[in-house]
Formats: C-alpha cells, sequence, structure tokens
C-alpha cells in the first residue's frame, strides 16, 4: 500500500513494437508490489474508462499500471471501418509481449513480478502471452473476456494464477470462460458477477471487478520469486462461484 502523502508517479511512455510506436500511461506508486499490463479488448484504447477505474484501485493497493494502445492511430481508424485488427489476436498478442519486454527493461519495473489485466479479445492475447512466456508472468485477470479464443493449447500451457470475470446477464460469454476454464490447468477461479452485463455498466459492477482484482493481484504478486527461480508451490484448483 502506499504511505500517506505519497502519491503515485504517472507518465506518458512511448513503446517500440516491430515497426510501430505504441503510447502508454505508466503509473508507479511507491513501493510497488508488481506491474500490471492492460490489454484492452475490441474498439477500447487505454483512455477506457472502465480500465482507468480498475487501475486506480490497483494503485490504491500499491500495484504500478501500465496502460497502453495496442494499436497505432492509423490502425484504429482502419479498424473504426474494418474491425479487422481488434479480433487480430496474433497480432494483439505480439504488441503485448513487446510491451512486456519493453518493461522489463525499465529501470522502475524491471525488478517487479508482471501481471495481465485483459478485457474482451484482449483476455485472449494475454492468456497466449502468459502461456509463451511462462514464470514471468505472476498473475492474469480476465474480465468479460474471450478466454476461449486462446484456444485449449495455450489455456493449458499458462502456469500464472488466472482469475476469470462475468457478468451474471453476459449470456453466450459466460458458458464460453467455463470451457475455458476446464482447459486451465494453473491456479484459477471464476467468479459471476450477479446481474453484470459485458461491459458491467450496472451500478456497484465495475467496482466489484476493481476489487476482486486488486485481490488477486495483490496475493499473486506480493513476495512473487524472481522468474529464474525453480520454485513451485501453485495448487491447480477451481473455485466457481
Amino acid at each position: 500500500m502506499n504511505l500517506p502523502g505519497q502519491n503515485p508517479v504517472s507518465r506518458e511512455v512511448r513503446i517500440p513494437c516491430g515497426g510501430a510506436w505504441l503510447y502508454g500511461d505508466l503509473t508507479r506508486p511507491a513501493n510497488a508490489l508488481g506491474v500490471v499490463l492492460f490489454v484492452h479488448g475490441s474498439g477500447s484504447g487505454r483512455h477506457s474508462a472502465r480500465n482507468r477505474l480498475v487501475a486506480k484501485r490497483l494503485q490504491q493497493a500499491g500495484i504500478a499500471t501500465l496502460l497502453f494502445d495496442l494499436l497505432t492511430a492509423q490502425e484504429e481508424q482502419i479498424d473504426l471501418h474494418t474491425r479487422e485488427h481488434r479480433f487480430d489476436i496474433a497480432l494483439l498478442t505480439g504488441r503485448l509481449q513487446d510491451t512486456t519486454t519493453w518493461a522489463t527493461a525499465q529501470p522502475e519495473l524491471q525488478d517487479l513480478p508482471i501481471g495481465y489485466f485483459g478485457a474482451s479479445t484482449g483476455s485472449a492475447a494475454a492468456i497466449i502471452a502468459a502461456a509463451r512466456l511462462g514464470r514471468r508472468i505472476a498473475a492474469v485477470v480476465s474480465r468479460g473476456g474471450r478466454p476461449d479464443l486462446a484456444g485449449p493449447v495455450a489455456l493449458a500451457a499458462v502456469t500464472a494464477p488466472t482469475l476469470l470475470i462475468v457478468g451474471g446477464a453476459d449470456h453466450g460469454v459466460i458458458e464460453l470462460n467455463e470451457q475455458s476454464l476446464a482447459h486451465l490447468t494453473c491456479d484459477k477461479r471464476l467468479v459471476i458477477v450477479h446481474g453484470a452485463t459485458h461491459l458491467f455498466e450496472e451500478k456497484g459492477a465495475l467496482e466489484e471487478v476493481a476489487e476482486l482484482a486488486a485481490s488477486w493481484f495483490s496475493a499473486h504478486l506480493a513476495g512473487k520469486a524472481p522468474p529464474a527461480s525453480t520454485q513451485d508451490n501453485t495448487t491447480p484448483g477451481n473455485h466457481h462461484e
């Protein structure tokens, strides 16, 4: 947690991803427990009010956050008309991996465990990147996500403790998350926020998501062993609410 009188330090960043530059907002509280990279969903970006609400709650819990645009300004304009990029999971995953590499090279972040917060199609990218990066990723949270788009092989390969949060009125997506949960072999949990729809616009729904995410990341980022460690105290489980 932050000490009284100490405000998180924020700065805009530019992240090199292949031949593109992505913009992001990095906020680091004093004595941060870890850093969470936000992977937004279809047609969204780093200025998403929903993700910013969750990010603020994480910052209050002493966790650094990086909200960044997965697409360049030009790609976003094309996507508005064609929607060709928002479901390009391979592109989104590559951008997330490049951003993770960038984050681990930053002096203020390089010693911090990393978590992913994915929403909608961004959840699939978070799952695939977590599967590829293994122990480098300490925890994953999915909000109203489509982890099923990652495929059963990637889901089974994830080692990071993974929390799936779905709205109770988000019919169809609940079933897809239940199927995804069955493929996960890591420490896992599915929480259904009763009465919430896909965007968690109902009163108190998004705040519940933020509390769940803060609790999950706080538990799994705090005191996390370095990636080089071979120690594994994870016990696979299935807590379905």
